[in-house]
């Protein structure tokens, strides 16, 4: 709803199938390459979020008790309609993203669609086990006994969405949890949350009862800390920054709570000395560009073998000084602005320690001369040691730290050299190697000679980039429960 002609839209929560005016009125949405107001999103008072929760917990029972052929319906529909909204969907993504025109249609809004149509199928909810022969004993007479593994729906389910994709995250979220009959409390990232209303309204008009999607926002910590501890939530499904991911996982283990987490990354790409350079380079050189670097996937860390180690830096560098900066819906425009003021004075602080810490700025370290807008110049730091905070600490920008390796074993050894595990990379021509060496890395995932993500294979990071597994059929596992029934035949 519009507060007057020419006035931001002011968004309204959305409770129980019904649109409701916040408790805590409306905070300004700013558009990260302009600095203008996008829209006001609402203020949800502590009791409006539980309130929420209440609304997903009574609608869960008739909701888990559809068959999956009707949900697998609705998300279809939804599917249907994001696609037929794609460009509209897609400005006000990159409006209050800072997204460029092609990554917000291509990567943010039709990647949600697909996820959607992807749970659109149903899978088997019960698995029949081979019938096991029990002996006569203590329990009675023998018997042969049959078993059936059956996935049961978790229930309510908190999801906590991160600022650097408004669109594909939350539909990650969200779709495998309604297939398997749980109800959801989505609390979007307070920058760009409007997005996920626009959801919302896709799956209000595709059909999904009321109280089976609730959104609630807010610009503090209050509503997603309700969000989590509501009495009402059975699971936390969260994408964010490990320390926030701490927290949570403390509060729901209090009550038991299942969690799922994709937390930080540091991702390290090794380069070794028989690579195809210029692939990896391009590969490599995507973090710069891909959402402005604020992407915990993205190959920031790169261990370069001695042998191209100067080959490497120069051609890192080539490429970063030749991206065309600034607006982001100017055709032509391949990095945008970061998400806020804050975080753009977070990264430069970051780049300004590696100097400090002896890293050789190579490219970029300063400001782009725009005269609005959140930008910071695609950054190459090399001649790094394991030892800086720049190469250990995720910094989540257009930043890539580089230092040298001698052999696999100083390879493995860097890379696993940090609290993060989302995704490493491999370049070789030695495809044998490059399989070795992955499985030595502690982390969820490994792209060999590729940064490309197969979206049926398993997501999660080891150590402290994450809990749980979701994509593909993972997710479908991770939004349930598994019984088993067993009987005596």
């Amino acid at each position: 709803m519009s507060g007057g002609a020419g006035a931001p839209e002011r968004q309204r929560l959305f409770i129980g199938g019904t649109w409701v005016e916040p408790d805590g009125g409306h905070y300004e949405v700013i558009d990260p390459a302009t600095e203008g107001v996008v829209g006001l999103a609402p203020e949800a008072s502590r009791d409006q979020v539980h309130a929420a929760a209440a609304a997903a917990r009574e609608a869960l029972g008739a909701w888990s008790r559809t068959s999956p052929d009707e949900r697998a319906a609705v998300l279809a529909r939804t599917a249907e309609l994001i696609r037929a909204r794609l460009v509209t969907y897609a400005d006000l993504a990159g409006a209050e993203s800072g997204a460029t025109t092609g990554t917000a249609r291509g990567m943010q809004v039709w990647v949600a669609a697909a996820r959607f149509q992807r749970y659109a199928r149903p899978e088997p909810a019960e698995v029949p086990i081979a019938p096991q022969v029990n002996e006569a004993g203590p329990f009675g007479r023998a018997a042969v006994m049959g078993a059936l593994a059956v996935r049961q729906p978790v229930g309510v389910v908190t999801c906590v969405t991160s600022y650097n994709n408004p669109w594909a995250n939350p539909a990650g979220k969200i779709a495998p949890a309604l297939a398997m009959g749980n109800t959801v409390v989505v609390k979007p990232a307070p920058q760009d949350p409007l997005s996920v209303y626009r959801m919302a309204q896709a799956l209000e008009e595709a059909g999904v009862p009321p109280g089976v999607v609730n959104v609630v926002s807010g610009s503090g910590p209050r509503a997603g800390e309700a969000a989590v501890d509501s009495p009402d939530v059975d699971m936390v499904s969260f994408t964010g920054s490990t320390a926030v991911g701490r927290r949570i996982a403390e509060v729901c283990g209090r009550d038991m709570k299942r969690q799922l987490m994709e937390l930080g990354g540091k991702g390290a790409a090794i380069v070794f000395d028989d690579a195809d350079v210029p692939a990896a380079v391009a590969g490599i050189g995507t973090t710069f560009s891909f959402y402005s670097g604020q992407i915990c996937t993205a190959p920031t860390r790169v261990l370069a073998q001695r042998g191209v180690y100067d080959q490497v830096v120069t051609q890192l560098a080539f490429y970063a000084a030749r991206l065309p900066v600034g607006d982001p819906r100017e055709r032509g425009t391949v990095v945008g602005p970061v998400i806020s003021a804050a975080h753009r004075d977070r990264v430069e602080a970051y780049v300004e320690l590696g100097r400090k810490e002896g890293a050789r700025v190579v490219t970029g370290g300063e400001r782009p001369p725009l005269d609005r807008g959140f930008y910071v110049a695609p950054t190459l730091l090399a001649d790094c040691t394991a030892d800086m905070r720049v190469v250990r600490e995720e910094i989540f920008g257009p930043v890539v730290v580089v230092l040298p390796f001698d052999d696999e074993e100083d390879a493995v050894r860097l890379a696993d050299a940090t609290d993060y595990g989302l995704i490493d990379y491999v370049w070789s021509g030695d495809v044998a190697r490059a399989f070795r060496v992955a499985r030595r890395l502690r982390a969820g995932g490994v792209g060999v000679n590729t940064v490309g993500r197969n979206m049926e294979a398993p997501f999660g990071g080891f150590k402290k980039s994450g809990v749980g597994r979701d994509v593909g059929a993972y997710a479908l596992h991770a939004y349930s429960e598994l019984q088993a029934i067993v009987w005596a035949g």
